[in-house]
């Protein structure tokens, strides 16, 4: 195997696009450190690494937004110092990024020609909205769109307005298409439709270049993996030799421990610390869920968006209203009415939008890890900075937070350091019960890992943690046992014998696991 090896070997073809020896600087940092790469035609790149590796940059010199301080990004064999945003458009670049860059007040053609839409009338300039329909109809055919033109974006889901974003790029004749983290925010079935459109852009000679922290993604799609660390190429992987360990080994320069696989044989969880009895949601108020939750143990809540596994986690930290059924803590039953009483009662949660409901990103590391417990930081009704910095210099240390200081203001972190400083104000109070919502989320494999070993951590140490993740090599990686959700209701409990894709899946759909015979694992 050839890490350093750049050409696209697979092809005889010359390469549509190609940078070499690329350099980006800006003050005090090394984003880009002769960065080298081809792109043939009819090519799926994965372009991995971990957050602050590179993709960043190197997306916006591929776009025109920023030019390289050195190199020479080349395309169909004319050599240039730099691309402006008009080149990289007349190129055939395309973008589709996280954050999506619709209309939602427009329909799906208005978004696709916004700006370039066909026109009649004469002077009137009047858009032709037959014309328009006549244009996007085969666009939407080649993503495999099942909604139409006149269809309003507000009313489509995730992965469809990705497909809206495709078709865009289309539309202008895309030789590249660059896909930005496309799956981060969506459910199984949507994410297989979105690599099914993905191979048809292959068939059909369109490069893409597929940006994912979701590794068996890029396995499965990619004909080569480019890894970036530190701004450098840290190497390629062709197809035959893309896997799992072999893309983490090059992102961060080691092997990871096999990932966090639940308790080793032997330990044994403790007794039920949280249980939900017949509790009913506003989401789902005719079906009541009943849940235990053991001391020592990570359960993994899976199951389709819209299942009802978060309008629970807010339910049991107070957030939501219950309609019906119990909750109770070590046997007692608590009458939780707000987010107060679940702290108080030493139940936590970390949201699943963490920019959005877990952490106030304009405050400083030391002021979000207080906020929940002002109290405990206070001498005569006045907080105490000192005493916020001292905790939040312990658990910066305890939980490996990289920031130049706690006085550092959150929103300058990276995803995963966000995710560590939502953990810390909880940390820091001693928690009985642990929801984590999609804790990992956007985030890197490294910090992923580092996220597993604090949840580990939490487990060993009694803590009762629920875990509701959309990732399933994460559930089925994390998880000590698997409760899965079906409208509103768990359909089924798995043990670690009965692990699987298929079962999890199988559940998720209300059908009946596949079990081992000795094991009567769904309760």
């Amino acid at each position: 195997m050839n890490y350093s090896d750049t050409s696209f070997a697979q092809s005889t073809t010359a390469p549509f696009l190609s940078l070499e020896a690329v350099r980006k600087t800006y003050p005090g940092v090394v984003a880009l450190d002769g960065f080298s790469m081809e792109v043939g035609p009819g090519e799926v790149i994965g372009l991995v690494g971990e957050n602050g590796a590179g993709k960043s940059t190197l997306m916006k010199i591929l776009g025109g937004v920023t030019r390289p301080d050195s190199g020479t990004v080349t395309v169909d064999g004319v050599a240039h110092d730099g691309l402006t945003v008009e080149a990289s458009i007349g190129s055939g670049i395309a973008f589709v990024h996280q954050e999506l860059n619709l209309f939602e007040n427009l329909d799906v053609a208005a978004n696709i020609f916004f700006g370039r839409e066909p026109l009649k009338a004469g002077p009137l300039r009047l858009v032709d909205r037959v014309r328009l329909r006549e244009m996007v109809a085969p666009l939407l055919k080649r993503v495999g769109a099942n909604f139409s033109a006149d269809t309003p974006v507000a009313s489509l889901s995730l992965a469809q307005q990705q497909m809206v974003e495709i078709a865009k790029a289309l539309s202008i004749r895309a030789r590249l298409v660059i896909l930005d983290e496309p799956t981060s925010s969506l459910p199984i079935a949507e994410t297989e439709k979105l690599l099914d459109v993905i191979k048809g852009l292959r068939a059909e000679g369109i490069s893409v270049i597929f940006i994912s922290h979701r590794l068996h993604e890029v396995e499965r799609v990619a004909d080569r993996v480019v890894v970036l660390r530190d701004g450098m190429l840290a190497g390629t992987l062709p197809k035959s030799e893309i896997n799992h360990d072999q893309m983490v080994k090059l992102m961060i320069g080691r092997m990871l421990k096999e990932r966090e696989k639940a308790a080793e044989a032997g330990r044994a969880p403790g007794g039920v610390a949280l249980s939900a009895s017949a509790v009913r949601t506003t989401a789902y108020p005719d079906h009541p869920v009943s849940l235990e939750l053991r001391r020592g143990e990570i359960l993994g809540l899976a199951g389709l968006v819209g299942s009802g596994r978060t309008e629970l986690a807010r339910v049991l930290f107070g957030i939501d209203e219950r309609l019906g059924g119990s909750v109770a803590l070590d046997g007692k039953t608590l009458g939780v009415g707000s987010a107060a009483d679940a702290v108080a009662n030493g139940i936590f949660l970390v949201p699943e939008d963490r920019k959005l409901t877990g952490i106030l990103l304009d405050l400083s590391i030391a002021q979000n890890i207080s906020l929940p417990n002002l109290p405990a930081h206070a001498k005569r009704s006045l907080v105490s900075t000192g005493a916020e910095i001292a905790t939040a210099e312990k658990q910066k240390k305890a939980l490996g937070i990289k920031a130049p200081s706690v006085l550092t203001r959150t929103g300058t972190l990276s995803g995963g350091n966000q995710q560590k400083v939502v953990l810390a104000k909880w940390l820091a109070m001693n928690p009985k019960v642990m929801i984590l919502d999609e804790p990992t989320r956007g985030i890197d494999i490294g910090a992923k890992a580092e996220i597993y070993g604090l949840m580990r951590s939490l487990a060993d140490a009694g803590v009762a943690v629920l875990m509701i993740s959309s990732d399933m090599e994460e559930v089925i990686g994390v998880s000590d046992r698997i409760a899965v959700m079906h409208e509103g209701q768990v359909s089924g409990i798995l043990d670690r014998d009965d692990f699987s894709q298929e079962n999890v899946l199988l559940l998720a759909v209300g059908k009946k696991p596949r079990l081992t015979q000795a094991a009567g694992g769904v309760q």
